[in-house]
Formats: structure tokens, sequence, C-alpha cells
């Protein structure tokens, strides 16, 4: 079997309570998740559930309070700023909003070019770089001259993703890459997405709140609900016919374009939501 690219074994992430003598708070509770090669893993979950935590803490980010990260077979759970910095060019992300990751008073053959300069490529090479990321991502060469604000959010995020494809990286987080996006603009983006994996071969850890977005992307798929993993499995499985309570109720709430079929869902909602309330009332009067 192929080795996984990213393991996360057990991972605990806490930050420090507020307050005098206030225990810490544990984001992630011994969360367990594997990325192959090549491969898309969907991380989704509510606001709150911890989901972009584990991301950042792959980024290095984030605190690792216990359990450990891999990559490629190497610990960097507690790398320094040198290591983490070497490792860039293996690891990079694409983060949510196009209109703040992308320097404003910068030019796209600027943005593009940073990357480049601080890993020692030569200036015309990386120039001749900056144009292949443009054919790459779908924008024409004369973008190179103009600037973040001259373009669409579809087309900055298409310049994010350039910057990160720059020292061509073995896996990029994503987190929430097209929430700021409208839905055709999404639909684009993730279709990009999709071609420079079967291109390039990079793979991707996908964050996001929404399951058509990781249906549509993703080979496996896991939810996650504070802090904590409760469901993983094949992408169109977990999607279509999930298993877990918490991941029904994701599906149940995720919108459908027919009205009537948005009805029928809402109605299944209701019923299923009620149905948990009067279990968990059981439980406490069982308790008490």
């Amino acid at each position: 079997m192929t080795a996984p690219l990213l393991d996360v074994k057990d991972l605990i992430v806490e930050y420090p309570g507020k307050g005098f003598r206030a225990k810490p708070f544990r984001v992630l509770k011994e969360v367990s998740l594997d990325i192959l090669p090549g491969e898309t893993v969907g991380l989704v979950g509510e606001s709150g559930s911890g989901k972009t935590t584990l991301g950042r803490a792959a980024l290095g980010l984030a605190p690792v309070t216990g359990g450990s990260i891999f990559f490629d077979g190497k610990d960097i759970s507690h790398l320094n700023r040198a290591q983490r910095r070497a490792l860039s060019s293996e690891i990079q992300v694409v983060f949510q909003d196009p209109y703040s990751s992308l320097n404003p008073s910068m030019t796209i053959e600027q943005i593009l070019t940073e990357p480049l300069t601080v890993a020692g490529v030569a200036s015309a090479e990386a120039k001749k770089r900056v144009r292949e990321l443009l054919d790459q991502v779908g924008l024409p060469s004369d973008a190179r001259a103009r600037l973040p604000r001259e373009f669409s959010g579809g087309q900055r995020q298409r310049v994010a993703i350039a910057r990160a494809l720059a020292l061509s990286p073995r896996l990029i987080v994503c987190d929430e890459p097209v929430s700021a996006l409208d839905l055709s603009t999404q639909a684009r983006v993730l279709d990009l997405f999709i071609e420079i994996q079967e291109r390039t071969g990079v793979a991707y850890l996908f964050v996001t709140h929404d399951l058509a977005v990781v249906r549509h992307i993703s080979h496996r798929v896991s939810v996650m609900f504070r802090g904590e993993i409760v469901e993983t499995g094949d992408g169109d499985r977990v999607t279509s016919r999930p298993e877990h309570p918490y991941t029904q109720r994701l599906f149940m709430a995720a919108p459908v374009p027919d009205p009537d079929k948005q009805e029928e869902r809402r109605a299944a909602r209701r019923e299923f939501l009620a149905a948990e309330a009067a279990a968990e009332s059981a439980q406490a009067a069982d308790a008490a």
C-alpha cells in the first residue's frame, strides 16, 4: 500500500484559557487523519468544529500539544522557523478570502515572484515561471502587470492558487477556498483544483463547511464535530448516505436546487431534530 503523504496521529491542540488559573481550551481531541499522494481529503464541519485548526497545525500555525504530524514519513509537529520555511516548498496553502490574502499594493507578477525569489530562483527563471503559472490557472499573460483590485473574486482566487503552486508543492491546504465566491465561480474554481491535481499530482486537504463542495472534489471525507472526527469514508458515501447523526444533520441542512426536494429535506430535518431532542430528554430523565 502507498504510504501517506500527510499522517496526523492522535493530534491534540490546546489554547490557554481566559482568566487566572483557567484551564486550557482543547480545540482538537486526539484527531487522526491521513492523505495519500495525489489524493483529496475533504474535512467538513460547522464553524467552531476545529477543522481550520487542523489545517493550521499542519502548516505550523497552531500549537501541537499532543500527538504528531508526519509529512512524507518525517515528524513535522514541532519544527523551528527555519525548518518550517524549508518545508514551504512542499506544503502550501490557499486561504478563504481572495480579497485579503493578496497584497493590494503589489502587481500579480510581484506576488507570484516573491516565493520564487525567497527560494533563490533567478529573476529571469522566475518571470518564466510566472507566465507558466498564469497559464495553468487560466489567466492571460498581461495579468502580470495588474493589481489585485482589477480582478474579480474568482480571478483573485486563481492568483492565490497560482501563488500556492509556484514552488511545485506536494500538498496544499485549502482553507474554505471557495466560500467567499458565488456559486457559478465556485464550480469553475473547483474544476480548476481538479484539473491541476490531475496534471501535477498534488494532494489537497480541503477544509470546508459545505457537503456539496466536498462531494464535488474529494476522494475521501472526514467529518469533524467539536474537535473530533466522527465519520470518515469514501466521498460519495459520506456525502450521500451519511451514518453519523451529526453528518446526517449537515446533509439535511444542505440546500438543493429543486423546491419540492428542498421542502422534503426540510421536513425530514425537522423530524430528525425532533426525534433527537426526544431521545436526549429521555436520556436526561433516565439519568435523573
